[in-house]
């Protein structure tokens, strides 16, 4: 049931996404377009997005309620973004950790057309965590009776 939840809202993201590719090809009619850091721009929203269904299916996990599933998913994520800023602000070693923990900072490289294996291994690892989560959460419930 996880997987199909989970496979089935990424497929619906995944067309949305590819659903844009009109737009690169509209530009390209009228002007010359780098494909590099399109195409890494689109890896990096389609691993980004991964990592937010995950999430959201994670809370979805932990509650009956869909809008508390939501809030709870929107302050999550809401979390992980602002984290970014906050390393500008604490600096050091802090600062470094709070901006490898942060979402937005692991997308840039993708906007920039650059793939870089941390920034790939960040998302994977962070949804594989999530869904790991999920799996926990479901069978827990299911223990409890």
């Amino acid at each position: 049931m996880l997987a199909g939840k989970y496979l089935s809202a990424l497929a619906l993201y995944a067309i949305m996404i590819g659903l844009t590719v009109l737009y690169p090809g509209m530009v390209m009619y009228f002007a010359r377009l780098e494909w590099g850091p399109v195409l890494t721009g689109y890896l990096g929203l389609l691993l980004m997005g991964a990592t937010f269904i995950a999430v959201g299916v994670f809370a979805s996990s932990l509650t009956e309620n869909q809008i508390v599933a939501s809030i709870t998913t929107f302050g999550v994520l809401l979390i992980f973004w602002i984290l970014g800023w906050s390393a500008d602000y604490a600096g050091g070693t802090t600062g470094k950790v709070l901006q490898f923990l942060s979402i937005l900072e692991h997308n840039e490289s993708f906007a920039k057309g650059v793939l870089e294996t941390k920034d790939i291994l960040y998302y994977l690892n962070f949804t594989v965590l999530a869904l790991f989560l999920t799996l926990r959460s479901l069978e827990a419930r299911r223990w409890k009776g």
